[in-house]
């Protein structure tokens, strides 16, 4: 394998002085590519023409108004006659609607069952307001709910239908290379997670553009080091966004929004309907662009001790002043029926798009596809412990109202995809 150097610093911990870390990770890492006889600026060119022309194709196709986001559905899933060139077209775009995963009406009535839920259980009155600062900008009145064991949620996460969509995503990535299977597609943790309400006449900010999969652990660790060896050895052109090796094994620098495990995709499934321009989720639909987030803030014209404003405890900004071209290829996602579900690529940009006196419902249960792995085995132990206790996941703000409620969902319901995904098998 073509690994990195020994000399190169890596902090498997969060380091204690972050400027000096970050002057030392940044000087090794330009040095690292300087000795494959091309600078940081060749390495950043070539990924500019790149993107410069798939961001210019997104635009064009927006233009003429053409569809952007594949469009794949469930009964193709099951049924494992999915078109080739759509799951093409999903490779290139890293992002898909689903339609029917679930059936329409399924899906309202889950959305009700949350309401008699949360009712039943007086959250309302306890309600203490955002635990986090993340989600501040929606408004939350709350309009993300910190509950993760209703019925509804725990039926859809370990539903039939979610692991075959699972599977179908998690067979894009290779997930086998040097001997090592870095994770089995075939088998989901059953990553537990937030649901969104956003009634009608609802006013929201949104969400700016950013992306999840960790912070400067995604320079300083030696796993991801590993991980994204190509980008930091001069050898860009070899870089694959669909390449597992070394995402699940090492850590993440912890903090109060951040995600333990190992997603291949990130998604939701709708328990309303949903036009597109309602607020609706958007992303940058190329996965090749971590390679420039990654390389970015090696410029000189980024200070060195910055890494264009990421840093620990928050989320990867992507921001107008460092990543312009790229936040040009946001695009929404197309309607949506309560039962579809959304996917991205865990390395995509994405946002929320504001919206004022939205018209009609905006719920979604949050339910991606992690599959297991060392890492998300890991995480699965501490998930276990809040599933039977009603608390707040590790991942989350510790707010534990479900704790006293008595009708949560509880391990005599689990079926054997739940007891896999919970490592109870």
């Amino acid at each position: 394998m073509n690994d990195l150097p020994p000399a190169l610093p890596h902090w498997e911990q969060t380091p204690a002085d972050l400027p000096v870390a970050i002057k030392e990770i940044k000087a090794a890492l330009r040095e690292r590519i300087a000795a494959s006889g091309r600078t940081v600026e060749e390495v950043v060119a070539v990924l500019e023409r790149q993107l410069t022309a798939e961001v210019e194709e997104i635009e064009a196709a927006r233009d003429r108004g053409e569809p952007v986001w594949p469009v794949i559905d469930y009964a193709d899933i099951a049924a494992g006659t999915v078109d080739p060139a759509a799951v093409d077209q999903l490779r290139r775009r890293g992002c898909a609607v689903v339609r029917g995963q679930f059936e329409h009406d399924r899906a309202r009535e889950w959305d009700r069952e949350l309401v008699d839920y949360v009712d039943r259980n007086g959250f309302f009155d306890q309600y203490r307001g955002p635990g986090d600062d993340f989600f501040a900008s929606v408004g939350s009145k709350p309009e993300i709910y910190p509950i993760y064991w209703s019925r509804p949620q725990m039926e859809a996460r370990q539903s039939d239908e979610m692991a075959q969509v699972q599977a179908f995503l998690n067979g894009l990535w290779r997930h086998e290379s040097d001997g090592v299977q870095w994770f089995d597609p075939g088998r989901d943790s059953l990553y537990p997670d937030r649901i969104r309400r956003r009634p009608p006449g609802a006013s929201s900010a949104g969400l700016g553009s950013h992306l999840d999969p960790g912070t400067l652990d995604l320079w300083m660790t030696r796993e991801y080091q590993r991980a994204f060896r190509h980008l930091f050895d001069g050898s860009v052109e070899r870089y694959d966004p669909w390449d597992a090796a070394h995402r699940t094994t090492g850590p993440q620098y912890p903090g109060t929004t951040m995600c333990s495990v190992f997603r291949t995709f990130q998604g939701w499934t709708a328990l309303s309907d949903m036009a597109p321009d309602q607020g609706v989720l958007h992303t940058v639909p190329i996965p090749g662009a971590m390679a420039y987030l990654m390389l970015r803030p090696l410029l000189a014209d980024v200070p060195d001790d910055d890494m264009c404003g990421v840093t620990i405890n928050r989320t990867f900004p992507v921001t107008e002043r460092w990543h312009p071209l790229l936040r040009r290829a946001l695009t929404g996602i197309p309607a949506v029926r309560a039962g579809d579900s959304v996917w991205w690529h865990c390395d995509l940009i994405h946002s929320v798009a504001p919206v004022e006196d939205q018209q009609g419902w905006g719920n979604v249960m949050y339910i991606p596809a992690a599959p297991w792995c060392p890492r998300n085995e890991r995480y699965a132990a501490r998930v276990r412990e809040a599933f039977a206790s009603g608390s707040s996941p590790d991942d989350f703000p510790a707010e534990h109202y479900e704790r006293a409620w008595a009708d949560r969902f509880g391990a005599d319901d689990l079926n054997e995809t739940g007891r896999r995904g919970l490592g109870l098998a």
